[in-house]
């Protein structure tokens, strides 16, 4: 059964992170599942933080804006908003969602190097979110090269057509019986 959609196969936005049967796709589809499970992990966390910050904003015995410098209570309601928006499109496997992740995990790290406190885990925050950029790009690639590979194996599998796989077929029958034929005259 074939799968329609509305986007031709090359305009597809979601093609290296497409799930589902692997079909003729076989080991292609293994790295655009690792990164649908490396993105839904990291919706996981992202919010989960998200969710903590909301509890920094809701639980303060004063409203936030009054108890702490601005700069610290704009981050902290931008993080709150924009971790749940990210977390949202990780766990969704959206172009989108892993923008919106790398942009927040970009200001998390510039928010941690410029207000150490901010976030507890200091240096090895930005460690971590350095090494988790770094695999989302690895897997993003590699998803990516396979699907285009599996992509010039089906086109060239549409251009040989029926007709030349059955003369193919033909042509090897032809050849071993010419073998055979010639083995036996050789003995």
């Amino acid at each position: 059964m074939t799968e329609h959609t509305l986007y031709e196969e090359a305009d597809d936005p979601h093609r290296p992170i497409r799930l589902g049967d692997a079909g003729a796709a076989g080991q292609s589809a293994r790295w655009g599942h690792m990164l649908t499970l490396f993105m839904r992990v990291m919706a996981l966390f992202w919010l989960l933080q998200g969710v903590m910050q909301w509890v920094i904003v809701l639980t303060a015995s004063k409203p936030i804006f009054d108890e702490t410098p601005t700069n610290a209570a704009i981050a902290v309601v931008f993080f709150a908003v924009l971790d749940l928006v990210a977390g949202v499109g990780l766990w969704l496997a959206t172009p989108w969602g892993g923008v919106l992740w790398l942009l927040i995990a970009g200001a998390q790290i510039f928010v941690t190097l410029s207000v150490p406190g901010f976030f507890a885990g200091g240096y090895w925050l930005i460690a971590l979110d350095l090494a988790l950029i770094g695999l989302y790009f690895f897997l993003t690639f590699e998803a990516g090269r396979d699907y285009e590979a599996q992509r010039l194996r089906e086109k060239r599998r549409r251009r040989r057509g029926p007709e030349t796989e059955a003369a193919d077929g033909r042509f090897s029958r032809l050849q071993r019986q010419a073998r055979a034929l010639l083995a036996r005259f050789g003995q």
